[in-house]
């Protein structure tokens, strides 16, 4: 089993910056890919950026290219999300997830973080 907790979300005007965190704990050597995703009222929760744990490689929604970085610290088990400009459009619930080895979908989910932008 994985443990997933994140933190670092709040309130931020328009054109600011957040970093979220998320601390792992557990099996955290059977995690392939870490994400982050969003989910605001109303709508559909997305995918907003993606790393591979073992290459670092990372993917990015097209919307948050050039503006969100996402990482991971494996020595201290630390996936983070760097968000700059943001805007009012983003604020969302932001989650952690992992996916492990053998598992087709992301099988572990933080409680989330709330992100508010606003004007």
């Amino acid at each position: 089993e994985v443990q997933l907790v994140e933190s670092g979300g709040g309130l931020v005007q328009s054109g600011g910056s957040l970093r979220l965190s998320c601390a792992a704990s557990g099996a955290t050597d059977s995690i392939v890919y870490m994400a982050w995703f969003r989910q605001a009222p109303g709508k559909q929760r997305e995918v907003v950026a993606v790393i591979n744990r073992g290459t670092a490689g990372t993917g990015y929604a097209y919307s948050v290219k050039g503006r969100f970085t996402i990482s991971l610290d494996n020595a201290k088990n630390t996936l983070s999300l760097q968000m700059n400009s943001l805007k009012p459009e983003e604020t969302a619930m932001y989650y952690c997830a992992a996916q492990s080895y053998g598992a087709s979908v992301y099988n572990y989910w933080g409680q989330g973080t709330q992100v508010t932008v606003s004007e």
